[in-house]
């Protein structure tokens, strides 16, 4: 097996889990709202931060710090926390199933999805650090082909994720389907933040 091929099926394995992130990509899929600018947000992402941990652990040892972690948790809880309660308070008012994409829910999904990304210890875990750790032991050439493996596997993956979103997205345009929708996701994330705030506490 390739270094190359090595990257993609491993940096597949780990964006494959379920979480929040994804749970949002899926979301805009649905409401059919900047879906290429949201996938290209997380795939850039992605590929940024796998090269920033191969870089690190080729230099250095130990950086992923209980603070650091810490940190990203308490931002990720509030997040999270601001997220379920617009949620809450979408499901309680008339559903609008606007589609339109204006300047003003531009930047609220650009800021949405920075958050999800970047303040999301789970994303760093999985491509900083594992996937950095992983490749540690390769020699430079390897290491390169790695990263592009893996890179590839988070532009596939979140590109398909939003546009067959969006594709479903026709068969559930019904407010009290996306009242049941939006309750789904309310509940997945309540679950999400809860496990943020054990790992803060312990």
């Amino acid at each position: 097996m390739s270094f190359l091929t090595l990257g993609f099926f491993t940096g597949l394995s780990l964006i494959l889990a379920i979480g929040a992130q994804n749970i949002f990509v899926i979301e805009q899929g649905l409401k059919k709202q900047f879906v290429f600018i949201v996938c290209l947000i997380c795939a850039v992402s992605d590929f940024l931060l796998i090269f920033l941990g191969i870089f690190l652990f080729h230099y250095f040892n130990n950086f992923f710090t209980p603070l650091i972690e810490l940190i990203l948790n308490v931002l990720l809880f509030l997040f999270l926390i601001n997220f379920i309660w617009g949620k809450i308070k979408a499901n309680k008012s008339e559903i609008k199933l606007e589609t339109k994409e204006d300047k003003k829910s531009f930047f609220n999904t650009i800021y949405k999805t920075f958050g999800f990304t970047y303040l999301n210890p789970h994303v760093y875990s999985d491509t900083v650090f594992f996937l950095g750790n992983f490749s540690k032991n390769l020699v430079v050439e390897q290491k390169y082909l790695f990263g592009i493996g893996a890179s590839m596997s988070s532009f596939i993956f979140f590109f398909a994720l939003g546009y067959l979103s969006k594709y479903l997205s026709n068969f559930l345009m019904n407010k009290n389907i996306w009242k049941i929708v939006n309750f789904i996701i309310i509940i997945f994330m309540s679950f999400l933040a809860l496990y943020v705030l054990t790992n803060i506490l312990k």
